[in-house]
């Protein structure tokens, strides 16, 4: 194949797959703000939500993609609080949630995913309800621990990309699939730069999440 055919080939793909690398690049770039703890994750991460909720609908995944729309909201949520939020209205900090919140969040991921799977399952043609609906749940509650800078949020990310990375591969998903596995990668860095950044910090008020 000569120059003319590359190329020609390979804008052949960015024209089929535009939407996916869009999702692809505002994704990265999202998920290393985050990691970064910089506010400007959040309007990355709105224009990503879009992309990505384009995509699931044409590939089938259905729940995943309700759940951009959800992100948005959230994301949206999420900007305020690292903003204005805590009792000084000077932005959240990053600690951990008390143990109280966090079986909160569990019996939310249960509940969440086992009424997503029903609807799935009596409403949709989707041929992976179970894990679509698990996943969702997982995200939503991680969505929302991140937003409130708690700690947890990147453990229950890793979890989540290590059931995406293969669901995305089954749907053909290639790009969404290896993005994912750099979600991964981010999310345990993530992880190891917010205990990091926690170190010095007081105490919070655990009550209060």
């Amino acid at each position: 194949m000569g120059n003319r055919g590359v190329m020609g080939a390979l804008i052949s793909f960015f024209t089929d797959n535009w939407i996916e690398l869009a999702g692809f690049v505002t994704g990265a770039a999202c998920v290393w703000l985050l990691v970064l703890r910089n506010i400007w994750t959040f309007p990355v991460g709105m224009v990503n939500y879009v992309f990505f909720g384009i995509l699931f609908v044409q590939s089938g995944l259905y729940a995943d993609a309700g759940l951009q729309g959800v992100y948005f909201v959230l994301a949206s949520l999420g900007w305020y609080w690292w903003l204005r939020g805590g009792d000084d209205h000077q932005g959240v900090e990053v600690h951990e949630p008390s143990k109280l919140m966090l079986a909160a969040c569990g019996l939310a991921v249960i509940v969440i995913a086992a009424t997503i799977q029903w609807v799935l399952q009596r409403y949709t043609d989707s041929t992976v309800a179970g894990l679509d609906a698990l996943t969702t749940a997982m995200s939503l509650v991680a969505q929302f621990m991140l937003s409130r800078k708690w700690i947890a949020n990147w453990w229950l990310w890793i979890a989540v990309d290590l059931i995406y990375v293969p669901l995305y591969f089954y749907k053909g998903l290639w790009l969404t699939a290896v993005l994912y596995a750099i979600f991964l990668a981010m999310c345990i860095a993530g992880l190891i730069e917010w205990q990091k950044a926690r170190t010095d910090k007081p105490a919070p008020n655990l009550a209060e999440g």
